[in-house]
């Protein structure tokens, strides 16, 4: 094992709640600091390798709705352990071969530093392929959410947007969001600390379950 692949495995996993490890790459935009997109929600994921199916059907599916992201202010940022060159070859076969062309940058970590940061080897699975680990940032540089899946099972884009307009929401009005929950619905009211709050609670119009599940409008 070469000491790339010893530091991805030992290192820890970053978790919610936690600044996002800072870090410089090349990329198919140029040179990227993670620090530099403070003030943006970012959402960085990785891929196990370019010039793959499975893979290549999640860059088209990102590729075709990133406008989507971008009216969220959400930067994409994808990742896979390839070098710069495999990178821009695999984007040119999608334009030519798919008719789409990849907008957002794809950092090339060849050492796996980057990969090794956010905890994307799992060797159990590969120590030489990034896990598909996918986290979403916000603007101060916290991680907020983390998803992980398995190098045969491809993401959905729907769930991933639906995700960063609960964390948006959330963090806009300092409220939770029920299952299922999408943009429109009721929001969940924050469960009571004290007995006033329950007090003061039971006394709102808002909708009730009961005293700890209450839902509103925003």
């Amino acid at each position: 094992m070469t000491g790339a692949e010893e530091g991805a495995e030992t290192a820890s996993m970053p978790r919610i709640g936690e600044r996002a490890p800072d870090f410089e790459a090349l990329t198919t935009h140029g040179p990227f600091t993670m620090s530099a997109l403070r003030g943006q929600w970012v959402v960085l994921f990785s891929h196990p390798a370019d010039f793959t199916p499975v893979c290549t059907t999640e860059f088209i599916a990102l590729a075709r709705r990133a406008d989507e992201f971008a009216q969220r202010n959400v930067k994409l940022v994808g990742l896979s352990i390839d070098s710069i060159h495999s990178h821009l070859a695999w984007l040119r076969n999608i334009e030519e071969k798919l008719g789409v062309k990849i907008p957002f940058p794809i950092i090339a970590d060849v050492d796996m530093k980057v990969a090794g940061k956010f905890g994307m080897i799992h060797p159990e699975t590969s120590t030489t392929a990034a896990v598909r680990a996918l986290f979403v940032i916000d603007p101060d540089g916290f991680i907020q959410a983390m998803i992980y899946y398995p190098l045969q099972t491809g993401r959905s884009i729907d769930e991933i947007l639906r995700l960063v307009d609960a964390l948006q929401t959330t963090h806009q009005h300092h409220v939770a969001t029920p299952a299922d929950w999408l943009p429109g619905e009721k929001v969940v009211v924050p469960a009571p600390l004290t007995e006033e709050q329950v007090e003061e609670l039971l006394r709102s119009d808002y909708e009730k379950t009961d005293f700890y599940l209450m839902k509103r409008d925003l």
